[in-house]
């Protein structure tokens, strides 16, 4: 079994930024992911908030930290972390395929786009209903498409899906938009763009694919339906952390419970990213929070060599 300094789980803005600075401390680095490079910041269409980028697409700048953490001789395994168990001055760390051993560990695990929970969304995902226009919007060229949600990510997707669809549909729980000033601005502007406000979403319609929503007014409670082709949920993540909960706290969300300094509960277990307790989840302070943990990881690990 072959022994790590760090072992990152979660290649994201926050697991790669852990990589590059655990790296430029001369550490030897795992990095080990279960799905896709880059996490949910990969999904989206414009960056605009990250400092010196004017703007530029999120997979790219992810591709581009791939690229730094490669030529800085990290070593990176596509597998799913399956369990953490914690030994006397180590931690083993098992995946779908093999078991490393490291002295420390960051936990950046990222998130997942959250369901709503209403009828038929899980038999129709897939088949109109989606958490990722980027990834689904251009099967819907030319046609009726909605967007449930009110924050950046939703708007960035209307924003996307506008340039191709023939209307775009915002379908929003409250009366007011939780995203950046200039991106509603933008997206207003679009004139196949539609918001509605103060309506919740009670039912997928359609038999084979989506046809439809049903929603209810939430102040009158009239009910009424949106038709159209394709249903892009964006109404927040949820963290990814039930198989750590034996080795470090979450807070009644999920999330791993951290100070400033991404310590967890767990002498030697760190932590970065949207996974963790903050208000703030941007691509920079995922950044921020990744080149903390490797100062932090860097530190045990020397404590523990000495």
């Amino acid at each position: 079994m072959k022994k790590y300094d760090v072992i990152i789980v979660g290649a994201g803005p926050a697991g790669m930024t852990a990589a590059l600075n655990c790296l430029r401390a001369g550490k030897t680095v795992l990095l080990l992911e279960g799905e896709s490079i880059g996490g949910q910041i990969a999904l989206s269409p414009r960056v605009e908030n990250y400092p010196t980028v004017q703007k530029a697409a999120g997979a790219d700048l992810c591709d581009q930290l791939f690229q730094q953490i490669t030529e800085w001789g990290v070593e990176f395994e596509f597998e799913g972390v399956t369990g953490i168990e914690k030994n006397e001055k180590s931690f083993v760390v098992t995946t779908d395929y093999n078991t490393y051993e490291g002295t420390a560990v960051i936990l950046a695990t990222g998130v997942k786009a959250r369901h709503i929970g209403v009828e038929r969304e899980e038999e129709l995902v897939g088949k109109g209903v989606s958490y990722c226009a980027l990834c689904d919007g251009m099967f819907y060229k030319g046609e009726d498409v909605a967007v449930i949600g009110d924050a950046n990510t939703a708007l960035q997707y209307a924003l996307n899906l506008a340039g191709y669809c023939k209307s775009v549909h915002i379908c929003m729980l409250f009366d007011k938009f939780f995203a950046d000033k200039a991106l509603v601005d933008l997206v207003l502007a679009q004139p196949n763009v539609k918001v509605t406000k103060n309506i919740a979403l009670k039912e997928f319609l359609g038999d084979e694919e989506l046809s439809g929503l049903r929603f209810e007014n939430t102040k009158t409670k009239e009910e009424f339906k949106v038709d159209c082709k394709a249903a892009f949920v964006c109404i927040g993540q949820v963290p990814n952390n039930k198989m750590f909960a034996n080795l470090v706290e979450l807070d009644k969300n999920g999330f791993i419970v951290s100070d400033e300094n991404c310590a967890t509960s767990c002498d030697g277990i760190f932590v970065a990213g949207d996974c963790r307790t903050k208000k703030i989840r941007q691509f920079i302070t995922a950044a921020s929070d990744g080149s903390i943990a490797a100062f932090y990881a860097s530190q045990y690990v020397d404590k523990q060599k000495a």
